[in-house]
């Protein structure tokens, strides 16, 4: 969901011992190095909506690694390293592609928002082709049936590690964690627990304050991103701020709230007065990390905060501006880095999804950003 700011918010960053970072901090400009081609979301174009991205680095040849993403009703989409479309995969009826992942070499994990599944798919090594192995019969992640499904509080967010899926429904505050299984050659899942972060907030003056939402609608999750070396998932829940969470105790904390945390709206969920949170604009989405650093999405004003991956200290922000070739990034949704050196990208990748791509052709358009590490200026 995607608001109106009526004024800028500054405030403090909630990490102990952090100093206040004000909201109209300029952040550091980066261009994009390669894109790939638009995608329209209409019926000319297959009904298709760049949304998340992931990197498959190639195990024996990194010239040819790939970047996967989804395309909602478009299904997904298979890019080489210059941006170059080597597949696409249509979404069966009623799927809707939503987040994607990368796991255990080379199993790619999508939820399938239409459907509220898991999607599977195999990367052949030599092809660069993908293949569904997903089970003829897989479950239903959070509906109890059929009916509730059509409802489309389902499957939506998603990151990957090993056996373990962590996929957050939509429209609730609900992260169920998953576990990953192989049968007959095929892929399924079997959810293990669940955990809902909260809805409502107490405010400094004592007040109780909920997130502006349509009705029958919670504060979701749709970010995500597990450190694998801290066994801590991040799970940006879009109108509320960043959680920390351990994946061991589930014990949580939020690393930074959105500006308008707290803040008053009108009837539209316009923001008609100044919250408590810290620098980040709702929605505040995609997360990712490289190396030591964890990078978040603050889709609100087309920026991208980078912390310590360790202490969740503040380190700058950045923002991909128009460049001599390619356009900037607008409204991201999904983020996905490597530190791995690639062709082209010495130390690394960073790719984005480009809410507002541009030229438009007189029709609204996205795609992915690729961005060479070294512009971001980060060691």
């Amino acid at each position: 969901m995607r608001r109106t700011l009526a004024l800028t918010i500054t405030g403090a960053l909630l990490v102990a011992g952090s100093p206040a970072h004000a909201g109209g901090h300029r952040p550091r400009p980066v261009t994009a190095t390669a894109e790939t081609p638009a995608l329209f979301d209409d019926e000319a174009g297959g009904d298709a909506d760049a949304d998340d991205p992931a990197i498959w680095v190639h195990p024996g040849d990194r010239g040819r690694s790939l970047i996967v993403g989804t395309a909602k009703n478009g299904g997904l989409r298979v890019y080489d390293l210059a941006g170059r479309e080597l597949q696409s995969i249509p979404a069966a009826d009623g799927s809707r592609f939503n987040n994607v992942d990368i796991t255990r070499g080379n199993l790619v994990v999508v939820t399938d928002r239409g459907r509220d599944q898991l999607r599977f798919f195999r990367i052949d090594p030599r092809t660069l082709r993908l293949t569904d192995v997903t089970v003829a019969d897989p479950p239903l992640l959070f509906s109890k049936d059929e009916e509730e499904v059509e409802g489309q509080a389902t499957g939506y967010g998603l990151t990957t590690y090993g056996n373990l899926a962590v996929v957050s429904r939509r429209h609730t505050t609900r992260l169920g964690f998953f576990e990953i299984r192989d049968r007959g050659g095929k892929v399924t899942y079997v959810r293990r627990e669940t955990l809902d972060l909260p809805r409502t907030f107490t405010l400094t003056d004592g007040s109780s304050w909920t997130p502006c939402a349509d009705p029958g609608e919670d504060p979701q999750v749709e970010g995500m991103v597990i450190d694998a070396k801290a066994r801590v998932l991040y799970a940006a829940q879009e109108d509320v701020g960043l959680w920390r969470i351990d994946l061991r105790t589930k014990k949580k904390h939020v690393v930074e709230h959105v500006a308008e945390f707290g803040a008053p709206y009108d009837a539209d969920c316009t923001v008609i007065g100044p919250g408590e949170g810290g620098r980040i604009h709702a929605d505040v989405e995609g997360a990712t990390i490289y190396e030591d650093y964890l990078l978040v999405s603050s889709q609100g004003d087309s920026r991208f905060f980078v912390y310590d991956r360790r202490t969740n200290a503040p380190i700058t922000s950045y923002a991909v501006s128009d460049g001599p070739r390619i356009d900037g990034v607008q409204h991201s949704d999904g983020a996905a880095a490597t530190s791995t050196a690639l062709p082209g990208y010495p130390r690394g990748l960073l790719v984005l999804h480009d809410g507002e791509n541009k030229p438009d052709e007189g029709r609204v358009s996205t795609n992915f950003k690729y961005v060479d590490w070294r512009r971001v200026g980060l060691r």
